[in-house]
């Protein structure tokens, strides 16, 4: 994205790089499989039961709407590096900016919101 577009279309990665939506849809099994999770893995991070944790159409919203972000998310960061190895390495290494965890841990324990702003705000910088 070029830096003269507005802030607002910073949380709008430029392509799907890693192929996470079909129809707008995100690939659950997909999306998890990168993360490396596992079903209390995203249990937590979705805030939903153990049981609930499924990829179908009887997936619950908020699972569905924790995939989306976490789909978005990975094509944020793979739109910056341009390599699938290097995107999900950044994910899974302790960051000494994020306090020690790494991007899939904060995730995991379901800081999300402050990662996405860490993710935005460190494109912005880059853009500069």
């Amino acid at each position: 994205m070029a830096a003269s577009h507005p802030s607002l279309f910073r949380t709008v990665p430029e392509k799907d790089y890693f192929h996470l939506f079909k129809h707008g849809e995100p690939d659950a099994r997909k999306v998890v499989e990168l993360l490396r999770y596992e079903k209390k893995d995203i249990s937590v991070a979705a805030n939903i039961p153990v049981a609930s944790v499924r990829y179908d159409e009887k997936m619950p919203i908020e699972l569905k709407e924790r995939l989306v972000e976490w789909a978005t998310a990975l094509n944020l960061v793979a739109c910056f590096f341009q390599d699938q190895e290097k995107t999900i390495l950044w994910f899974c290494m302790p960051n000494p900016l994020l306090g020690g965890m790494s991007p899939r841990d904060m995730i995991r324990v379901g800081r999300f919101k402050k990662l996405l702003k860490f993710i935005q705000n460190a494109l912005d910088e880059n853009q500069r």
